[in-house]
């Protein structure tokens, strides 16, 4: 099958994707979330990008790829941008970040004319002054005040909810010479089990600079929250994940720093998500009762405490937020994905599934709103198949069925070497699709299949140990082994997938709906952006339903800290739909081993 490489400005990003692709598939393929309200169906007009180099605008859900491209996706196409940015398709969120600076001359180095000078800058505000303020008051000289100097100020936490702006209570937590008011930075974090995510956002207008990710270091010690839960019931071990994760988030904020000639010093608030498991690693809280029926959480409460007691290499008087949980295993990322989709103002029925190696789900309108959690593994990001690994070059991403064959993706347009999640999910349906596996998952015996499928297909049925497999591709090169689908990989996608669907249907029975009373499904995550909504259907993952009502959303969870960030309506918003999100057990249900064995079925 043909490729063609498209390349997406202005963010630079390159990727090669099968002919006949859409252009907002290829825009998901590169990370890049644009805005369907309409599903793909191409009659809300929001998805509108222009081709190089005559500018030609085209919707990306309509457009076929027939050629090499270059396209420039404007903000008002991006599915998150209008939600952060006051000037975007729908100014939802105002930018009022926590934090903001002064820059003040004052001819005294004492703690009453600062107050004075504040005072009369913005009397409509109230401040205190912080314990370190007269030290540092102390350490500047004449010359540094004549010149003038930039105060820092964080709104007070317990401001947040009563606070009417612009009459606030701030505290003045740092000094800093001379005039540096145009560059208050922040970061939008979040703490995946498998996948750690870092933006960069400048606080005067809300626009993030650059995103950064790299696996969890904590996966040297298990690939799901029960493994890491079992590794941290001691103290010393508990301060070892922690000091990794604190490793990975300093690791990735130098790097973004550095490209972009940003001072770290500069940075001064920090909005963390994550799993409730992950929350608790990175504030060093313990997490054995985590693993104990009733799992409770030992706090769902946001915490603010200062950067440099955390370990994290910004601003030492830099605020870190942590979102609040919802449950033991619903954490803040969960908050920040219901946040970032707005499904607390949803008038139909809407689901949000959050697929990762602990996948989330929130079902419900803005009247009533009900979440579990899923332990689907990490079969879905690739680990425990046999030639699986994470979204990287050489990994399939995508299978599709031709006239006589299968043809694939490839991430990094090179020869195949190992097969990611999307993938994997493409690969079970085309395999199910073809009568290759039945509903059972089970492989069906070649002999039965000669009269049905092509000779080029046949020829990819084999075996592995002597338990049947297929090939997906076969290089012919020794150093560059063939990468098979086995019995053994369809068993673990099928308990992932069990695993989800068994959560929906809970969810979906407390509420007293069918597939069909659900008008519109959110696939947040990473994971969630790339896999193919037909076949996600195809082997029973999500409800069946329209394809046009399932939209991906990307890393909402990021996106949700990043709105977190930047507003404190937002803010105290994520608090109280937080505790309003009712949690079920799913595993306490009296049918859940009768509907997850239903749910292990094709």
């Amino acid at each position: 099958m043909k490729h063609f490489n498209v390349k997406f400005y202005p963010d630079g990003k390159e990727i090669s994707v099968h002919s006949d692709a859409t252009l907002l598939v290829a825009a998901g393929q590169a990370g890049i979330i644009l805005n369907t309200s309409c599903g793909g169906r191409g009659t809300c007009r929001k998805c509108l990008v222009n081709l190089l180099p005559d500018g030609q605008e085209v919707l990306a859900c309509q457009y076929h790829i027939q050629n090499d491209l270059k396209v420039i996706i404007p903000d008002a196409s991006r599915f998150f941008e209008h939600k952060i940015l006051e000037t975007g398709i729908s100014a939802k969120i105002k930018v009022e970040p926590t934090v903001c600076k002064h820059y003040l001359k004052i001819d005294s180095a004492d703690a009453g004319t600062l107050e004075a000078a504040l005072k009369k800058s913005r009397s409509n505000r109230i401040y205190e002054l912080g314990p370190e303020i007269t030290n540092q008051l102390s350490r500047l000289d004449k010359k540094t005040l004549a010149n003038g100097i930039t105060v820092l100020c964080h709104l007070l936490p317990d401001e947040l909810s009563g606070c009417k702006p612009p009459k606030c209570k701030y505290t003045v937590v740092c000094l800093e010479k001379g005039d540096t008011t145009s560059e208050i930075f922040g970061l939008a974090i979040d703490i995946g089990t498998t996948t750690v995510v870092v933006k960069l956002i400048n606080m005067l207008d809300g626009k993030c600079l650059a995103t950064k990710a790299e696996l969890n270091p904590q996966i040297q010690y298990g690939d799901d929250v029960i493994s890491r839960i079992t590794y941290a019931e001691t103290d010393e071990h508990l301060a070892q994940l922690q000091k990794l994760i604190v490793g990975c988030i300093n690791k990735l904020t130098a790097k973004l720093c550095k490209a972009l000639s940003i001072d770290s010093a500069h940075i001064y608030e920090v909005t963390i998500v994550g799993n409730t498991t992950m929350n608790h690693i990175f504030l060093k809280l313990p997490v054995k009762q985590l693993g104990q029926a009733p799992y409770n959480a030992h706090s769902v409460d946001a915490h603010d405490l200062p950067a440099g007691k955390l370990g994290l290499k910004v601003n030492p008087a830099a605020n870190v937020h942590t979102v609040e949980n919802i449950a033991g295993f619903v954490g803040a990322d969960t908050t920040a994905v219901a946040l970032a989709v707005d499904i607390d103002s949803a008038k139909q029925m809407s689901m949000v599934v959050d697929i990762g190696t602990n996948g989330e789900i929130i079902l419900g309108t803005k009247d009533e709103l009900y979440a579990a959690s899923c332990a689907a593994g990490p079969a879905l990001e690739g680990a425990r198949i046999s030639q699986g690994s994470r979204a990287m070059d050489g990994a399939i991403e995508a299978v599709v069925v031709n006239k006589t064959d299968i043809g694939l993706d490839v991430i990094g347009n090179c020869t195949p070497v190992s097969i990611c999640g999307s993938g994997m999910i493409d690969a079970v349906a085309v395999l199910l699709d073809l009568g290759i596996i039945d509903s059972t998952g089970r492989f069906v015996e070649p002999q039965k299949l000669k009269d049905k499928l092509s000779p080029k297909i046949m020829s990819r049925l084999t075996t592995q140990n002597s338990q049947p497999a297929f090939c997906l591709s076969d290089t012919s090169h020794a150093h560059q082994p063939k990468v098979l689908l086995t019995q053994k990989d369809i068993r673990q996608v099928q308990l992932a997938k069990a695993a989800i669907r068994t959560g929906i249907k809970l969810l979906q029975k407390k509420i007293g709906i069918e597939d069909m009373d659900i008008k519109c499904i959110y696939l947040a995550g990473a994971f969630g952006n790339y896999i193919r909504r037909k076949s996600a259907v195809r082997i029973g993952l999500l409800p069946d339903i329209p394809l046009e009502r399932i939209q991906s959303v990307g890393n909402a969870a990021a996106s949700g800290a990043q709105m977190v960030l930047l507003s404190r309506t937002v803010r105290a918003k994520a608090a109280k739909l937080a505790r309003k999100i009712k949690y079920i057990e799913i595993a306490h249900e009296p049918d859940f081993a009768t509907v997850y064995t239903d749910c292990m079925s094709f």
